[in-house]
């Protein structure tokens, strides 16, 4: 009796254990364009002041752009139509009149990989007060959830170059689009070409102790990116004049704290132009204290693309830079 008993708990706990991974196992892949969201709501609220809110909090401009770009293309649809295949849309965002009053994230409701805001109140006024104090946590978890899509996608054709491995003792999972451009001392330039422009990736490496004083970073940091241009990016040809890159001088750019590959150091944003030239475009750095290797590693994407939207040029060279991996010893 006693082993019959343990045998008739073992299957239960094997049919329990069946039932929960079926769950998970049989929920549909996500759906949707990297940087785009579903906004379930009835119509009545959307063209009112929520609607507003919604539109202030989720497509506000992203910061660092020439011109406003919003943080993602929205659609909306009321919640009698959100069945069938535009359940399985990676980022939603559910508002609705209830009678509670709650703001959270859901995952993987429908489909996997899913995130699901959800903000309910009993009075409009009660929806507005979860959305101002709760959008901060849905965008940073849906965009969060965008850039890990946006690195999967990389896995289908990855660059093979090894010339980051060689020169900084790193790697960054690049499509096989980019190419190794300029390779010199310790700087390296990838690119590609995108509709009117190209897509760029610069690596380098500084002393430890640059940026040292807290009061001069901004300063200083545009000092380095200035002399990084001159030595490395040059514009085109003109009589008489020197055209570099440069940070430019009237942005001063954004800079806030980041840690990647569990190394800490600054994320900053900003707008670079050509000197003397009428060139310009979105710049996204990273500078972080490699303390292990004695150096402040910098990782920089930028954007050439005259009179197109650039944000999703951005949003997938954030992507790649934080693939970043360490393959060098601290011991070297």
């Amino acid at each position: 009796m006693k082993t019959f008993g343990s045998l008739c708990l073992c299957l239960s706990l094997l049919l329990f254990s069946c039932k929960e991974e079926g769950n998970q196992n049989f929920l549909p892949t996500s759906i949707g364009a990297i940087n785009s969201m579903v906004v379930v709501i009835d119509n009545e609220l959307w063209n009112g002041q929520v609607g507003d809110s919604i539109r202030r909090h989720f497509a506000a401009p992203v910061l660092g752009m020439p011109m406003d770009e919003p943080l993602f293309n929205i659609d909306q649809i009321a919640p009698k139509f959100f069945t069938g295949s535009i359940r399985n849309t990676r980022s939603v965002l559910y508002v609705m009149l209830d009678s509670v009053n709650v703001a959270h994230v859901k995952t993987d409701m429908y489909a996997a990989p899913q995130n699901v805001g959800v903000i309910k109140g009993t009075t409009e006024a009660e929806i507005m007060e979860n959305l101002a104090s709760e959008s901060n946590q849905i965008i940073t978890a849906f965009k969060d959830m965008e850039i890990t899509e946006a690195q999967k996608r990389f896995n289908r054709s990855l660059n093979r170059e090894d010339v980051l491995q060689e020169k900084f003792g790193i790697s960054l999972k690049v499509p096989s689009i980019y190419k190794v451009g300029k390779q010199e001392d310790s700087f390296v330039w990838i690119d590609r070409e995108i509709q009117k422009g190209t897509a760029n990736i610069i690596v380098y490496q500084l002393p430890a102790n640059s940026f040292t004083n807290d009061s001069t970073l901004v300063r200083d940091i545009i000092a380095m990116r200035d002399s990084i241009g001159e030595k490395y990016i040059p514009g085109p040809d003109v009589t008489g004049k020197k055209t570099h890159m440069r940070t430019e001088p009237a942005y001063a750019p954004a800079v806030f704290p980041v840690e990647i590959a569990g190394v800490k150091g600054v994320e900053v944003r900003g707008i670079w132009d050509m000197k003397n030239y009428p060139m310009a475009g979105p710049f996204l750095t990273y500078i972080l204290n490699d303390k292990a290797n004695n150096r402040k590693l910098v990782l920089e994407g930028f954007v050439f693309a005259p009179a197109t939207e650039k944000r999703d040029d951005m949003f997938e060279l954030e992507a790649i830079l934080k693939t970043l991996q360490f393959n060098i010893s601290e011991e070297k």
